[in-house]
């Protein structure tokens, strides 16, 4: 087998030295590309998660367009609940949404064991195709949501301001719960090892709601099946990100859950957390989405921040602190590829061995 031509972000996500800090996207392929709405134009989002071919084309889209140092694979975390016999439907400005959502202990009876090689593998289909389109240009980073997450949006059934639903069941029936995380730990841990098993180079696990949990639910409800599934992944080496969105608490906790790399959202201060964590974990983020609406000169400003708030040396991912939203201006995107690539340098030494942060 070939070697990867950009190892950065593999690097980087072991902290190991690098000649400039890496840049990928989250939601990368997406509604903000001309190019995927032509392909979007003709089929389903669900449709396209679904078919491999179309999964990768759109997977590869910003590594040609804008030029990330990583590839992440075209699907859904809710595939997840949908392959247990959950009927998901995304509705055209609702997002995704659960009919039946998941509301007492009948509910959860009727959910199916899952086997990834059979009830999800046309994300693995998509997974192998890709990574042979890509050429080993860049890494293909496979995902899944969290447990906690994938939970909240099966009892909840469709997004939520107070996620009130979810609140009673933990609170009220905690024992349901925890009966449903333990199934849904097992079903991330087995589709993960699936998708390195299918080619993925690194994977990323989603705790989009993770920061709804107070710091001690969050450790009960959350981390605790995290940790879990991460210790049950079967992997060579493949590096493990760790996205719990809106967490400011129980950082080193965190940092201990067996994750190479922890992602932050852009209200997070990255010195404080690289002074915190940095010695255990390379830290992902942590650029506001909402910047990439400014024109390049302020777009460039405040990278230059984030590059500057973690510091010289190894361990850092330049990202976004959520998704890229859909009507950013697609040149947007390139400006800050591009100067996170020009400048980042700057950080480093120029051979790719580490500075030591003064």
């Amino acid at each position: 087998m070939e070697a990867l031509q950009n190892t950065l972000f593999l690097d980087a996500c072991k902290r190991r030295p690098v000649e400039r800090t890496p840049i990928w996207i989250m939601r990368q392929a997406g509604r903000y590309l001309p190019e995927y709405r032509a392909v979007r134009a003709n089929h389903d989002f669900l449709s396209m998660c679904k078919t491999p071919e179309l999964a990768a084309e759109v997977t590869i889209q910003p590594v040609d367009i804008i030029g990330v140092d990583a590839a992440i694979i075209f699907s859904d975390i809710l595939v997840i609940p949908e392959a247990m016999g959950m009927h998901l439907e995304m509705k055209e400005g609702e997002g995704p949404v659960f009919d039946s959502p998941i509301r007492n202990e009948e509910d959860a009876d009727n959910l199916n064991q899952i086997d990834a090689y059979d009830n999800l593998k046309y994300v693995l289909d998509a997974i192998s195709l890709t990574k042979r389109e890509l050429n080993n240009r860049v890494p293909l980073i496979g995902f899944s949501g969290a447990p906690w997450t994938l939970l909240t949006y099966m009892i909840e059934g469709r997004g939520s301001k107070n996620f009130a639903n979810v609140k009673k069941i933990i609170y009220n029936n905690p024992e349901l719960a925890h009966r449903i995380l333990y199934k849904l730990t097992d079903a991330v841990a087995d589709y993960l090892s699936a998708q390195i098993s299918a080619g993925a180079d690194a994977i990323q696990i989603f705790d989009t709601w993770a920061g709804i949990l107070s710091p001690r639910d969050y450790l009960v409800f959350a981390l605790k099946y995290v940790n879990q599934v991460i210790e049950k992944i079967k992997r060579n080496g493949e590096p493990i990100i760790y996205f719990p969105k809106g967490v400011h608490y129980r950082m080193r906790t965190t940092a201990d859950c067996g994750a190479d790399v922890i992602g932050f959202d852009w209200t997070i201060d990255l010195t404080k957390t690289r002074d915190k964590i940095g010695n255990k974990v390379a830290v992902q983020g942590n650029l506001d989405p909402t910047v990439l609406y400014s024109e390049p000169n302020f777009i460039r400003r405040e990278a230059r921040k984030v590059l500057e708030a973690y510091g010289k040396g190894e361990g850092h991912i330049f990202n976004l602190g959520h998704g890229i939203l859909p009507d950013i201006n697609p040149e947007h995107a390139r400006a800050l590829v591009d100067f996170v690539k020009e400048e980042s340098s700057a950080y480093h030494l120029k051979e790719g061995k580490n500075i030591i942060a003064s």
